[in-house]
Order: structure tokens, then sequence, then C-alpha cells
């Protein structure tokens, strides 16, 4: 557990340099240039991602589902695995069942709704409240703000305002963040956890091997098209963050944003972001 003790400033530079997506992925992604986005550009398999470095205890690997592909059954899969993407002589067309049958692989599949892990027949409370700051994990301690997918502002946007300000979307919708760490354990394992826009699902695996590096594993798989890797600031709120919770805490509603004396960049922040 004292490898969970690692300053938030060094676990930040970390997470940002990490934010990327591995070289190595599956036959139907198209990866853009700074290799944060990941797209499925054909079919509704062959979607394997891995994160670009194995992930240090407690280090969540974020996305942001980008875009939905109708037609489809099945949503986003996420977790780890003790296998280096450069070790695999083929990628698999699945995570489940194909990549986890090869062992030591751990993967969650994200649905509309259930998504909570239930221990010994009761049913995992939610940890904290989503107003406050941080979320707490074992003894990892990640801000909250960045967990939290938003929905984009629109004609209807008064609708979804209350959504927004308790930071509730949907965890298949468009925007959802969903992310992966593992939480090491005193007898030397490690429990995955699964967080879907700020709320810790639980332990939906246990045993996991510290001793070898983990990898995320992102499964853009049939209704989600297209994800892209979230970088986490570990520590305090930013001054961006700051001034957007003033912000909405003074507004009607988001459309308002548009009409305030305010840069681009952080209007569009504070209204979508």
């Amino acid at each position: 557990q004292g490898q969970l003790k690692i300053a938030p400033a060094a676990m930040a530079a970390r997470c940002r340099l990490a934010a990327r997506f591995h070289h190595i992925h599956g036959a139907n992604i198209r990866l853009d240039a700074s290799h944060t986005q990941a797209t499925r550009v054909e079919s509704f398999a062959n979607g394997l991602c891995f994160s670009r470095e194995p992930l240090a205890p407690g280090q969540i690997f974020l996305v942001e589902i980008e875009e939905k592909e109708l037609g489809w059954c099945g949503h986003l899969r996420v977790g780890l695995t003790a296998h280096d993407p450069q070790s695999l002589e083929v990628v698999p067309e699945y995570s489940l069942p194909d990549l986890v049958s090869m062992g030591d692989t751990w993967v969650f599949a994200i649905t509309r709704n259930h998504n909570r892990v239930a221990v010994e027949g009761a049913e995992v409370q939610a940890q904290g409240r989503p107003w406050e700051p941080f979320l707490l994990i074992e003894r990892v301690r990640i801000p909250r703000d960045t967990l939290v997918g938003r929905s984009r502002p629109g004609r209807y946007s008064h609708i979804l305002d209350d959504l927004y300000k308790t930071n509730v979307l949907p965890a298949t919708a468009r925007r959802s963040r969903i992310g992966v760490l593992y939480a090491p354990q005193p007898d030397g394992t490690a429990d995955m956890h699964i967080v879907i826009n700020g709320e810790d699902m639980g332990p939906s695996a246990r045993g996991l091997p510290t001793a070898r590096p983990l990898y995320a594993v992102i499964d853009v798989f049939a209704s989600t098209k297209s994800v892209r890797v979230i970088p986490v600031d570990y520590g305090f709120p930013s001054l961006q963050t700051l001034c957007r919770l003033v912000i909405q805490k003074h507004i009607v509603h988001r459309l308002a944003i548009d009409g305030l004396d305010l840069p681009p960049l952080l209007k569009s922040f504070c209204q979508h972001e």
C-alpha cells in the first residue's frame, strides 16, 4: 500500500505523459496524430486499444465517449491486462472473451445501467456525494471535476441543466467519461476499479498481480465508435475549474454563457468540458 503514497505533482506529470493510446491496436481502429483519439472505422469489432504505458498504482486511465454508432448491441468495455501489447502476435478481435481467455486480463462491460458491482449479494453504495471535489478510492484522491462527463449545450439545454449541475450522464451516452485504475491491497494483490462520471463502481475484479505491469484496456465495441483520452491532474483544482464553478453558480443555464464577455476557450470550457 505504500506504493499509493505518490506526490500529487508527480502523479499529475505521469498521467499527462501516459494519457495516450498504444500504437498497437485492433485492426479496425484509427488513432489520430496525438494518439489520444481512437475511432473504429469498420464493423463492430476489432476495436481493442491499450494505454501507451503501464499504469502506476492509483493512476486512472480516463476516456470520454465522443461518437456513437446506431444499429449495434453492446457498448464500451474497459479493464486491465498484464500482457504487454508489444508482445501480442495478433491483437484479439474482442476483449471479451478473446483477450480475457488469454489469462491475466480483467475486463468490465459497460452497460446503460447496473454497472455497480455487488459484494456478497449486497449492492455497493456510492462513495461520496457528486458535489464533493474529490473522489476517494482506497487511499487515492482524484479531482472529481475531470472525471465527470457533461452534455453539450443546445436549444433544449435547460432541460438537461439539472443533470448537468448534479454531474449525471448515462454511462453509455456521448460525453460520458469512464476510467479504470487499480488499488493495491495489504496482501500484495490489487483491486480493479471502474469509475463512471466521477462515481466509483466498486472493485470489479480482485486479486490482480501487482508484480507485473498492468496496461489499461479500452475496447471500442459495437455502439461506441470513438473515444478520447482525458488527462487527469491530481492535486488542487485548476484556475479554469475554479472560474467555471463561479460562473456556473451565477447563470440561469449554459446558453447564457455565450453572452458573457469571456475568451472563447473559457466559454467552451464552462459550457461543456
